[in-house]
């Protein structure tokens, strides 16, 4: 199915975004005739923002887009161009997808922020997308990583009504504590299940004092949130993530890395943290687990399987079939 892209620039704060919106090509009013874009210009898109095609007048016109959000720091392509074939698969099924760098990456323009700061750009990611593709109604948020985490302190924020689901890849929900559990159970656990550790132990090739001093150091770090080391004053952004997930009306798309230490601590930290009870086993949650899978699917296969889930999840989200 044939796909356009379009190049664009929109403002967020008086920054300067660039953004990729893929299509798949929509139908015209006057079919074989090319549509013609004016001479004004908004936001480095012609006729103020709307994508102009032409293609037989056989499909519906879009009502649902998916906005990838970059986890940082990185860029609109994407690991592996994993966003670029994205959202070119996404499109060319009928969901336009739009890929964008916020401030401060890749060739956005200000200062570098951290996934944190970034609700004011996905609103105005959004508010571009939509003026780009003018029918469409409803945002799925797509997000690997800390954009996962980005996606979900949106919604915290701002409690948008256009968005109709997340799609959330190995959230990232690290902290001192988190990081030093997971490490202790997966790095210093499978280490004593191996022969080579042994091997090392037995030869003398191993610093044994230092291996020690490394674990009793994960082991202290692991407790101190419990001992109450986490700042009183500032929510975590942990909880803030969980009381987004926890209200949002929308569906939630899941999707777990087997190989890869992000999720493994993602599915610690919801498990023995209050705030998290219960939510990933809630009705609008869609898990995917993908037991051979890295943290960025950095295989065809893996994108493959990604962008199958991906798409299943949206036909039902639409109301529609593939």
């Amino acid at each position: 199915m044939s796909v356009v892209e379009q190049a664009l620039l929109f403002s967020c704060e008086g920054e300067l975004l660039p953004a990729v919106v893929a299509c798949r090509e929509q139908p015209q009013a006057d079919e074989g005739r090319e549509s013609r874009r004016g001479s004004g210009r908004q936001d480095g898109v012609a006729n103020g923002g709307q994508l102009a095609t032409r293609v037989p007048a056989t499909f519906p016109a879009p009502t649902y887009g998916v906005l990838i959000v970059v986890g940082g720091p990185q860029y609109r392509v994407g690991s592996h161009r994993q966003f670029v074939l994205l959202s070119r698969r996404l499109a060319a099924e009928g969901y336009p997808a739009m890929r964008f760098d916020y401030r401060g990456m890749g060739d956005a323009s200000g200062a570098m922020r951290g996934f944190e700061d970034v609700c004011a750009d996905i609103g105005a990611a959004i508010d571009a997308f939509q003026r780009a593709v003018p029918t469409l109604r409803r945002i799925v948020l797509w997000g690997l990583c800390d954009a996962a985490s980005a996606a979900l302190l949106y919604v915290d924020s701002t409690s948008d009504s256009r968005l109709a689901g997340l799609a959330l890849l190995n959230p990232w929900v690290r902290s001192e504590a988190s990081e030093a559990r997971t490490q202790i159970r997966h790095y210093y656990g499978q280490r004593l299940l191996e022969r080579e550790f042994w091997c090392k132990l037995a030869s003398g090739r191993m610093e044994v004092f230092k291996s020690l001093r490394e674990f009793l150091r994960a082991a202290i770090r692991s407790r101190r949130r419990a001992a109450g080391a986490v700042n009183p004053v500032r929510m975590p952004f942990q909880d803030h993530m969980a009381a987004a997930w926890r209200r949002f009306a929308g569906e939630v798309l899941l999707i777990l890395s087997g190989d890869d230490y992000t999720a493994k601590e993602f599915l610690e930290y919801t498990a023995g943290d209050q705030a998290w009870a219960g939510l990933l086993e809630a009705a609008k949650v869609h898990r995917v687990d993908l037991g051979e899978a890295d943290h960025t699917f950095s295989s065809r296969l893996l994108r493959s399987q990604v962008e199958e889930a991906t798409l299943s999840w949206l036909a039902a989200l639409a109301g529609g079939t593939r």
